[in-house]
């Protein structure tokens, strides 16, 4: 007989051990708690457990000792987070060094940007593109926020700046950029300057929506159901610019961020912006790049659109409504909790 029919293959093949597999271990081990882990990749629990049992299974070995609170590695985890994290360092040094070469020789990066960013920051990132790859095309898409993340989704787009972060977290790279909080913005003299505006005034004005089948308007929705404060949608239109020149016209009030109000300038003079008289909410912008594709590029982007919306837009919402400048913030790489819905639903709000 042939000694090589002899030769069996081994039970643990590392060839089987996944990239993701990996990347769940590893947040696992640093959050110290499958619960937390799940929350912070925004994936179930079922799925963390799975795919650490799916792990032991081809190691042969349990990973964790799941009886300590908080979680501990076990002898056999110890040693895979040794090599995973060797594993994770070689690919992501491998990704960025082909991300490099790449994009001095490939023809086009494709960005996408939501309405209420683009003319401020979109120029400026090509422009610091450009120096870095001179022989790279970069195009640039703007529109509402579900539809930039459908465009990275479909890999119609590159790098993303979005309201609206993707489901599946471990197949992207995600950077907090910003926080604003919602705000009233009512006809100007229409409503009283005592604190806080009842609502039952509110009631009797005239609501003009965002619309619908906007992430912004289902958002707003869905919040006032939950403060029982519903209204029917009578006036309701896809731009700012439209929904205050409603506002203005019927004397009424709407619900809106600081960009969108940043961008509808012309109005200022006609209204009057005012804090919620009810539990308040908020939207979180990313930068968002698949996974590994582009090594260090989309964190230097993030921290280049911090610095940009830090500089223009933060300073010019405190100049114009001093009272709520809180209102508007810039988030870091540290900020996990940004990572999540700030309303703990999952339809997070974006332009």
């Amino acid at each position: 007989m042939n000694s090589r029919t002899d030769v069996r293959r081994p039970t643990f093949d590392p060839g089987d051990l996944s990239f993701r597999g990996m990347q769940v271990f590893l947040a696992v081990e640093e959050a110290g708690s499958m619960a937390l882990a799940a929350k912070q990749l925004r994936l179930s629990a079922a799925t963390i457990s799975q795919q650490i049992t799916n792990m032991e299974k081809l190691v042969g070995a349990k990973l964790f000792d799941r009886a300590a609170r908080p979680i501990a590695l076990t002898p056999a985890g110890t040693l895979m987070r040794r090599h995973a994290q060797k594993i994770m360092e070689a690919l992501s040094e491998a990704r960025t060094d082909l991300m490099e070469f790449s994009l001095s020789a490939n023809p086009q990066l494709r960005l996408a940007i939501i309405d209420d960013l683009d003319a401020s920051v979109t120029p400026d990132l090509i422009e610091h593109l450009n120096r870095m790859f001179p022989n790279c095309l970069f195009t640039a898409t703007s529109g509402r926020s579900d539809l930039m993340t459908e465009r990275i989704e479909k890999r119609e787009a590159d790098i993303v700046v979005t309201g609206l972060p993707p489901d599946d977290p471990i197949a992207y790279d995600t950077f907090a950029i910003m926080r604003e909080q919602f705000l009233l913005v009512a006809a100007r003299g229409k409503l009283p300057d005592d604190r806080p505006i009842p609502l039952d005034l509110l009631r009797q004005l005239p609501f003009v929506h965002y619309n619908s089948s906007m992430p912004i308007g289902r958002r707003i929705a869905q919040h006032m159901k939950r403060v029982k404060l519903e209204r029917p949608q009578k006036y309701a239109f896809d731009a700012t610019r439209s929904v205050f020149a409603m506002t203005r016209k019927i004397g009424g009030w709407t619900i809106t961020t600081p960009l969108c109000y940043l961008d509808s300038e012309r109005f200022w003079p006609d209204l009057d912006i005012q804090p919620l008289p009810f539990s308040g909410f908020s939207r979180t912008i990313h930068l968002v790049a698949r996974r590994g594709e582009f090594g260090y590029l989309p964190g230097k982007l993030a921290a280049l659109t911090r610095k940009l919306i830090g500089e223009r837009l933060v300073a010019r919402f405190a100049q114009a409504a001093p009272e709520f400048a809180d209102a508007l913030s810039i988030l870091n790489d540290d900020d996990q909790a940004a990572m999540q819905d700030d309303a703990s639903g999952s339809d997070q709000a974006g332009s």
